[in-house]
């Protein structure tokens, strides 16, 4: 089960990649490259810095979803485009399920609570970095203006916490999961914002 959610929030993720891809007039070899990084980088980061042989590289669909997303993406952008409302529900679950799988993986590992909720943000964000940095874009983590990486910082401290009180498994993993969620769709839907430093204004 928790392979299948693994493929649908890479599925997501790498949707968002490509699509990246068609707005930045790449061609379809740049487009496979950005949603296999969106997808998958994050999680690859994460096994790096554990020391362990990357998720994505044990199994075949890890690596073949975003290029199906991509096939998607290359003959149907101007389709995926018009329901990107719903893919971006489906990546706020995706943010959620990565954040709180990537912070339990690395408490697994014997990480402390705190690094293991920032390794959990890695995983829940990093492919997004590596993302923009090859499309030439400023990371959007730097500028947290639609709440992206906060719902995925309090979903992996509340991991971590449930963790700590001995509170493993999967009931604790959808907790945490969903708290990200449903932060990031309330973010979007009402339109919060992180503030800016004092006195500065959105431009």
């Amino acid at each position: 089960m928790n392979q299948v959610l693994d493929l649908v929030g890479i599925f997501v993720f790498a949707l968002s990649g490509a699509l990246v891809g068609v707005r930045r007039r790449l061609d379809v070899v740049g487009m496979a490259v950005l949603a296999e990084m969106t997808a998958l980088g994050g999680g690859i980061l994460r096994d790096l810095i554990l020391n362990v042989r990357p998720a994505a590289f044990s199994s075949v669909g890890y690596v073949l979803v975003p290029v199906a997303a991509t096939v998607i993406v290359f003959f149907w952008h101007p389709q995926v485009e018009r329901v990107m409302p719903a893919v971006n529900v489906l990546d706020a679950a995706g943010l959620g399920l990565f954040c709180a799988v990537g912070t339990e993986k690395a408490l697994d590992y014997g990480l402390s609570p705190l690094h293991a909720a920032l390794l959990g943000v890695t995983t829940a964000v990093g492919g997004g970095i590596l993302r923009d940095v090859l499309s030439g874009q400023i990371p959007a983590l730097l500028y947290d203006r639609q709440l992206y990486a906060v719902p995925a910082m309090l979903g992996s401290a509340v991991m971590a916490a449930l963790y700590t009180l001995d509170l493993h498994g999967w009931p604790a993993t959808l907790s945490a999961a969903v708290l990200a969620f449903g932060l990031r769709v309330a973010a979007v839907r009402l339109r919060l914002r992180a503030p800016l430093a004092r006195g500065v204004t959105a431009e």
